[in-house]
């Protein structure tokens, strides 16, 4: 069988670096089996979902590299929701339920005083229609709750009823269905929460393996049930550990912490951030990988360890240098173009070690071309004999150190006293790529002017 496997965010604003590990892990499965992966926007929330935003995500996963075989919508599925939702109702397996935010956050509440576990009570399984119909009368509007299966013969005698997956990432897993509540479904404004549309989704597109943040392993217990109540077997489940920030806090849409549109503007490799996404938090070395394909084959899932893992963005740093000095102009150049940095080869290799971010190439052009010369007062006049002996072109890698013999020689300045005021004569910065290397792409012409 195939492997297909889904990312279902919801458009609702920027994917983050959290909801991208997410993406990658599942994009990495289906490519090491030959599957397939399907981008689904969960868009069931038509007031809070926006074009603007799918389309942000669609880029941010194909600038990381993954290219989605399949896109699909929610939004325009609610008929198959409709169906699921009223064949799960006629036999009884979904059931209104009418109390209001603040009704159950006190039952809730007195479960607790009373030791006892904050479970739904199934009360509105119990209503009489005459109970029903009061409380409609009051304009009460139903939310429906699927119930789960924890129970022999009266919904009120829960037992313990154990569900057991082996889960493709942290292995055999149990949760005891009679320690959940009954899950809502529907709210009481007839929308959808997550639960039911991804359910019947994941059974009409053929997905085989779901996974996602650990934070959803207690809910794949009653998941599981709603896929059998739909008549169909479960999907295999995964489930790797969630990202924090560097302090530890955990990451948000909402926020826009560490979005992955942001982290492309502030000029990162796509592959330096899916490297530390995919690397960080598993026991293999969080190191650079130069292209997805190495990644593909250098992730296994069952190397995810079980505690959170914080991402943070010195780390990145690391990685995005590591990966910058090692680039080749070929995979460079396309991006200097866009930057407005023409120097060629010649340039990238002399400044390429020099930088952070590719981008920052563009400031040692800015300063190849067009640099403002800095000259300290007491340097003028030894910056003048420079200039007098500075040799006559053609330039080569050699030229820096006969220039500056000579000037030694002639001046008698030597190290800081010598380089510096050169340096920043020539560049306007007090550090840089090495001059020697600088120094023919300055230019003959250049280099008098800024002496001067």
């Amino acid at each position: 069988m195939t492997p297909t496997v889904r990312f279902a965010p919801s458009p609702t604003g920027n994917i983050h670096i959290g909801n991208s590990r997410t993406a990658l892990v599942n994009w990495i499965y289906a490519k090491k089996n030959d599957g397939q992966f399907i981008l689904r926007y969960d868009d069931t929330d038509l007031a809070r979902s926006k074009q603007e935003y799918a389309d942000q995500i669609l880029k941010d996963l194909n600038w990381m590299g993954i290219e989605p075989d399949r896109i699909e919508r929610q939004s325009e599925r609610f008929s198959s929701y409709d169906e699921a939702a009223e064949d799960l109702r006629s036999r009884g397996l979904l059931y209104a339920c009418y109390e209001t935010p603040d009704e159950l956050d006190r039952k809730r509440k007195r479960q607790l005083a009373r030791g006892l576990p904050p479970i739904y009570d199934r009360t509105g399984l119990n209503l009489s229609e005459e109970e029903r119909m009061a409380f409609e009368a009051e304009g009460r509007k139903p939310h429906w709750r699927f119930l789960i299966p924890n129970f022999d013969g009266s919904p009120d005698k829960m037992k313990r009823t154990n569900v057991t997956w082996n889960d493709v990432v942290r292995g055999e897993q149990t949760i005891d269905l009679a320690s959940m509540s009954d899950p809502v479904l529907v709210r009481g404004d007839g929308t959808y929460l997550y639960t039911l549309p991804s359910v019947v989704d994941d059974i009409e597109m053929g997905v085989t393996h779901i996974i996602r943040g650990d934070d959803h392993v207690t809910n794949t217990a009653a998941q599981i049930t709603i896929f059998e109540a739909l008549g169909s077997k479960a999907p295999e489940f995964g489930h790797h550990n969630l990202l924090t920030t560097s302090s530890g806090e955990g990451l948000s849409k909402r926020k826009g912490s560490l979005s992955i549109a942001s982290l492309n503007e502030d000029g990162y490799e796509p592959m330096a951030v899916t490297s530390l996404a995919v690397l960080i938090g598993t026991s293999a070395a969080v190191e650079p990988v130069p292209t997805m394909d190495e990644l593909v084959q250098k992730f296994d899932p069952s190397t995810i360890t079980k505690s959170a893992a914080k991402f943070d963005v010195a780390e990145l740093d690391s990685l995005n240098r590591k990966l910058v000095h090692s680039k080749p102009y070929s995979s460079a150049r396309e991006k200097l173009e866009a930057a407005g940095v023409n120097g060629g080869e010649e340039f990238w290799n002399v400044v390429r070690e020099n930088i952070e971010k590719l981008p920052d190439a563009a400031i040692w052009w800015q300063m190849v071309e067009h640099a403002t010369p800095v000259i300290d007062e007491d340097d003028a006049e030894f910056l003048c004999e420079a200039k007098c002996l500075l040799p006559d072109e053609p330039w080569d890698g050699e030229t820096w150190n006969k220039w500056t013999s000579a000037i030694k020689q002639q001046t008698g300045r030597k190290g800081k006293g010598l380089f510096m005021p050169l340096r920043k004569a020539l560049t306007g910065m007090e550090h840089g790529p090495e001059l020697a290397a600088i120094l023919p792409l300055v230019g003959h012409r250049r280099v008098l002017d800024r002496l001067s």
